[in-house]
């Protein structure tokens, strides 16, 4: 009899350790389950800030290349400005205030000196050989096929009085924007003049060779 009960306990004693165990079980992976849940988000957040760094890293690479580039640009355009004469980088200024830039550059400036202009002595009439010189430039134009603006630039010797040589200087530069406008087709309102009468020299205005390169039209061409 004493037997018997030794063996039933023994058995009892083995289930209800099985059960605990599975109990124990269950209730540790009840436990881990949310855990393991919480982690695989965890992981999938993290894994979204990663690719979303990423991308912002591509972005500011991308910025980076485009700050440079225009960098570049403006560091060109100064440097080709530095070797502009000042009457044409003081009519890239006046553009620019005005809003007449496109580009925001100066393309180039075409110097029509007496040779070309052939002006009268105090007359402003544009003669054959200034035609001819403008119709080269239309052409010139035509050819670059740009949206431009034109600025043009009367200059005199100082014979004569300064107020004198100013209206001479303006009444030349308006010729040559008539002339432009009708024979050339160039919209009025992308040409401008302005006259510098005496007050800017390019050589010595005591001899006749220094007074004959002071009489010029600079026509400085802005995109």
């Amino acid at each position: 009899m004493n037997k018997s009960l030794l063996l039933w306990a023994s058995v009892s004693l083995l289930f209800t350790g099985c059960a605990t165990r599975d109990y124990v079980h269950e209730y540790v992976q009840t436990k881990l389950d949310p855990l393991s849940s919480q982690s695989q988000a965890l992981n999938g957040r993290v894994a979204a800030a990663e690719s979303s760094l990423a991308g912002q890293r591509q972005q500011i690479d991308e910025v980076q290349v485009t700050l440079k580039v225009h960098a570049d640009r403006l560091a060109a355009n100064e440097a080709d400005i530095e070797q502009l004469s000042k009457t044409a980088r003081e009519a890239l200024e006046r553009a620019n205030e005005a809003g007449k830039l496109v580009a925001g550059k100066l393309s180039y400036e075409v110097v029509l000196s007496d040779d070309k202009l052939k002006f009268a002595s105090g007359k402003s009439e544009l003669g054959g050989v200034a035609e001819a010189a403008l119709d080269e430039f239309v052409a010139q134009l035509k050819n670059d096929d740009q949206n431009i603006y034109i600025e043009i630039q009367g200059h005199t010797d100082s014979t004569g009085s300064a107020a004198g040589n100013l209206k001479l200087g303006e009444a030349r530069a308006e010729a040559v924007k008539r002339y432009l406008s009708i024979h050339g087709g160039i919209p009025l309102h992308r040409m401008s003049t302005i006259s510098y009468g005496e007050t800017e020299p390019i050589a010595d205005n005591m001899n006749k060779a220094g007074r004959s390169q002071n009489r010029r039209v600079v026509l400085v061409v802005i995109q």
